[in-house]
C-alpha cells in the first residue's frame, strides 16, 4: 500500500507539469495557426473580372501578314520539376506534411531547367510562345526572373505576363514551417512576334474552399487579339485550368466560361486558337493509353466531347506525352504519363502540323508541344 500510495504521489508530481507543458505546446500551435490562417486570408490575391496587360516588351512586328502561324505551348514547371523532382502536393496529400517529399528544388536544378527552358526558347521557330508556370520572384525558384531570361531568348518578341498564383507566404506543408514553400509570384506568359491590338487578364470563375484557397492559384487565361489581313482578328488564348480539383467541379465552372467565350467570338466571325495545360485529357482520350492498365492510382477527366460543336478541333500529338506525374522522380516506362496539353481551334483554322517536342521530361513535368496552322 505504501508502494502504490508513493507511485501515486510521484505521478502526481510529474503529470501536472507535462499537462501544463502539453497545454502550453496546444496553444502556441493553435496561435500559430491562427496567425498563419489570418495572415494568409488578409492578404489573399483575389483579382476578378478581366484586366488590360501592358507588354512587358514591345514586340517587333506591328501585325499578322501571313495566314499560316506556328505556336509553342509548355507548362515550365517554375523551372522546379525536372526529371530527378518529385513533388510533396502531388494528389493534394502534402498540406499538412510533406511526407519525405521535395518542397522546393536544389538551386543547381532550378538553373539546370531553366536552361532547357531557354534553349527551347532560342532554338525553336515559332510566332508565339504560351508558357505557365512561369516565375518572376518566387521562393521555388530562387527569385530568379523567368520572363528575363526567356525574353533575351526571344529578340523582337513582345512579352506578356498574367499573374496567376501570388501569395506572400505559402505556408503548406503546415506542420513543417522550416520547409515551407514561401512567397510564390508565378502566371501565364506569353511571347510573341506581333503586337496585339488588345492583351486582357480573363479571371476565371471557381474556387476552392478556404482555407485551401489561400495558398492555391487563381486561375486566369490570358487573351489576345490580333487583326489578320482579312479584316478578321485571331484571338489566342493561353490557357491553365485548375489541377488538384478531385471532384471536377472548378474545372467544370472554368469550362463553362471559356465554351460561351469561344462560340461567342468564332460567332462574330473570329478566328479562335487556344493553348496550354487544360489539367484534363482531349475528349475520348484514354487517360492511360501509354501505360493501359498501369494507371497506377492516377485517374483524369476528359473534356466533354459534347463542349463545342464537331467542327472545332481539339489538337495533339497521340503518340508522345505531355505531363509525366510527380510522385516519384522520373523514370521512362515507370512513371506513369498522359496527355494535358493541347490546342483547340476553331472551325476556319487548319492543322498544318502538331508535335509534342520530346525531352523525356528532363527540364519539366510538362512536354512542350508545337503546332503550326493556316487561317482559312
Amino acid at each position: 500500500m505504501i508502494f502504490l500510495a508513493f507511485n501515486s504521489i510521484t505521478l502526481m508530481r510529474y503529470a501536472k507539469p507535462a499537462l501544463r507543458f502539453t497545454s502550453l505546446f496546444a496553444g502556441l500551435v493553435l496561435i500559430y495557426l491562427v496567425v498563419l490562417l489570418a495572415y494568409g486570408t488578409w492578404t489573399d490575391f483575389q483579382p476578378k473580372g478581366i484586366k488590360p496587360l501592358e507588354p512587358i516588351r514591345p514586340a517587333a512586328t506591328a501585325s499578322i501578314q501571313d495566314s499560316v502561324l506556328s505556336v509553342v505551348i509548355w507548362n515550365i514547371g517554375y523551372t522546379g520539376l525536372g526529371e530527378e523532382s518529385d513533388f510533396f502536393y502531388q494528389g493534394g496529400a502534402g498540406f499538412l506534411f510533406a511526407g519525405g517529399k521535395m518542397v522546393r528544388p536544389d538551386r543547381p536544378v532550378v538553373a539546370k531547367n531553366l536552361a532547357g527552358v531557354v534553349n527551347l526558347a532560342r532554338s525553336t521557330q515559332a510566332d508565339f510562345f504560351l508558357f505557365q508556370e512561369v516565375d518572376s520572384c518566387s521562393k521555388r525558384s530562387y527569385f530568379l526572373n523567368h520572363l528575363d531570361s526567356i525574353g533575351q531568348a526571344l529578340p523582337g518578341f513582345g512579352t506578356y505576363y498574367a499573374v496567376n498564383y501570388n501569395v506572400n507566404r505559402v505556408a503548406i506543408p503546415i506542420f513543417e514551417p522550416w520547409r515551407a514553400y514561401g512567397k510564390a509570384h508565378s502566371g501565364l506568359a506569353t511571347f510573341s512576334k506581333y503586337a496585339p491590338s488588345s492583351a486582357e487578364r480573363v479571371q476565371l470563375p471557381g474556387n476552392y474552399a478556404w482555407p485551401n484557397r489561400i495558398f492555391q492559384l487563381d486561375r486566369c487565361a490570358a487573351v489576345f487579339r490580333y487583326p489578320t489581313k482579312n479584316e478578321k482578328e485571331l484571338v489566342l488564348v493561353n490557357i491553365h485550368n485548375s489541377a488538384f480539383d478531385k471532384s471536377g467541379k472548378i474545372k467544370a465552372q472554368q469550362m463553362a466560361y471559356l465554351q460561351s467565350f469561344f462560340l461567342e467570338e468564332y460567332e462574330k466571325g473570329n478566328y479562335v486558337l487556344a493553348g496550354g495545360d487544360w489539367n484534363q485529357c482531349p475528349p475520348f482520350f484514354e487517360f492511360d493509353s501509354f501505360m493501359p492498365g498501369n494507371a497506377q492510382g492516377h485517374s483524369q477527366f476528359n473534356i466533354d466531347p459534347a463542349f463545342l460543336p464537331e467542327e472545332w478541333r481539339w489538337v495533339y500529338d497521340p503518340m508522345t506525352p505531355t505531363n509525366r506525374k510527380t510522385d516519384n522522380p522520373y523514370v521512362k516506362g515507370e512513371s506513369f504519363i498522359t496527355t494535358i496539353d493541347f490546342f483547340l481551334i476553331s472551325p476556319n483554322i487548319k492543322v498544318r502540323q502538331v508535335r509534342v517536342i520530346n525531352q523525356d521530361f528532363q527540364f519539366s513535368d510538362h512536354q512542350p508541344v508545337w503546332m503550326e496552322v493556316e487561317l482559312l
